[in-house]
């Protein structure tokens, strides 16, 4: 997406960093019109233009406010407006009515990120400082962050519309075009003693940005690990399917109870964006709506689905340890997330799909780890407050910008969200 940058080699390095991610955000929106940026169609979901002005507020609050004496904010109101969640700061704008904030436009907004990012620019060229790096990297962190959700928010905004907008307009290869999947086959892993997380910190290497992890990735600790198997591959749509077919979103036999009682309540009954016209199914991308494609791993279902789904197949979801192991230990299937992964080990077969199709839901839930300390100061409430009734999700998605992602990446959602990029690896105990 920033193929169009050009490095200009004698600036700093991390000013070309800033540069250049933040002109990502600035390329997602780049075919949107205002109302497209406007959109919000339910609360979990942020119009674009809100995504673009909170992450400017974020280097003006934690940056720009706290370390350029001479800055002078763009808007105070600015301060409400865009704040998500940060008690610390001050009062928040509800997040559920986001959509209504016609004002600023869109061009006030774009207006604002350029005020910023030329503060930022300027600043750099007098504080290099360690801590500058750090708050810094986070940003950008952050701001790729928001990236991957304006993506997920796009579809599902644009997914409400009956006449199914097109994001992108270059359609995806035909079914026809596509290899046939190879049935799953199960990896076994022997029982062993292991370092979970890292202890890299905020720290930055430029010549690898994906150099970099969030408190709640910290600090480095050992797991047990049983004995267990794990898929060498996602779920299908195809094998979804087949899991609709048999009546299992009407036998509550595989459901947890708290799954049983949403798919009940929502009239759930496949996962979302999926349309059954005629007796066809379709799938709503980016593209439009699209004949579904039973080789693509199956995405957008929520914890409840994908754990019954499990059922359904006699096996389970792996634990977040689990698959953290296994990605430690494998070789990954697609050449541009080689880089992502450790060397693998010998005689070990081939894990695809770790980080380039959907995020994986494990069976664990959303806790600290040994020794977890929020990061210091207000930013502290970046994630450890969130460590409640969530559970984490490994890997990466399609969405996911590529020097984001890496073993330890710990993400998080509730058990009952699918709007998000998220897919289903299977597990079985190892006897």
């Amino acid at each position: 997406m920033n193929s169009h940058i050009k490095k200009n080699y004698n600036e700093h390095e991390l000013a070309y960093y800033f540069k250049s991610v933040r002109s990502q955000s600035m390329a997602i929106v780049k075919e949107l019109s205002a109302e497209d940026c406007q959109l919000q169609a339910m609360p979990d979901a942020s119009p674009s233009k809100w995504h673009l002005a909170h992450t400017t507020w974020f280097f003006e609050t934690f940056l720009l406010t706290a370390h350029c004496t001479q800055y002078t904010l763009f808007n105070p109101k600015f301060k409400v407006l865009f704040n998500s969640y940060y008690n610390g700061i001050g009062e928040q704008f509800t997040r559920s009515n986001r959509g209504s904030l016609s004002r600023p436009n869109l061009d006030d907004v774009i207006a604002y990120r350029e005020y910023a990012d030329n503060a930022v620019i300027e600043l750099l060229q007098s504080d290099t400082s360690e801590t500058l790096k750090q708050i810094i990297t986070l940003g950008l962190n952050h701001e790729q962050q928001h990236q991957e959700l304006m993506l997920m928010d796009i579809k599902y905004n644009f997914s409400v519309n009956p006449l199914f907008p097109t994001y992108e307009s270059e359609k995806p290869l035909k079914l026809t075009d596509k290899p046939c999947v190879k049935p799953i086959n199960f990896v076994d892993f022997e029982q062993a003693i292991i370092n979970i997380g890292t202890d890299m910190g905020t720290n930055i290497n430029f010549k690898s940005e994906t150099e970099f992890a969030y408190d709640n990735e910290q600090p480095k600790h050992q797991v047990l690990i049983h004995p267990f198997s794990f898929a060498n591959r996602l779920v299908t749509n195809a094998e979804y399917l087949a899991f609709i077919n048999s009546g299992a979103y009407n036998n509550p036999q595989y459901w947890l109870s708290d799954g049983w009682a949403n798919i009940q309540t929502n009239n759930l009954s496949h996962p979302l964006y999926w349309h059954c016209i005629n007796d066809e199914w379709f799938e709503f991308t980016h593209y439009g709506l699209q004949p579904l494609n039973l080789n693509a791993p199956v995405c957008h279902v929520s914890y409840f689905e994908a754990s019954a789904y499990a059922n359904f197949a006699n096996a389970r979801l792996p634990t977040e340890f689990e698959w953290e192991y296994a990605a430690q230990n494998s070789n990954v299937e697609s050449a541009v997330h080689n880089q992502l992964m450790p060397t693998p080990h010998k005689g070990l077969s081939e894990i695809a799909q770790l980080a380039d199709s959907c995020w994986q839901w494990t069976n664990s839930a959303y806790l600290p780890y040994p020794g977890f300390r929020p990061i210091e100061g207000v930013a502290g409430e970046y994630n450890g407050k969130f460590m409640t009734n969530q559970m984490i999700l490994r890997g990466g998605c399609v969405f996911t910008p590529q020097n984001h992602l890496r073993n330890t990446y710990r993400n998080f959602y509730y058990p009952h969200q699918a709007w998000m990029c998220s897919g289903i690896r299977l597990a079985k105990d190892k006897i």
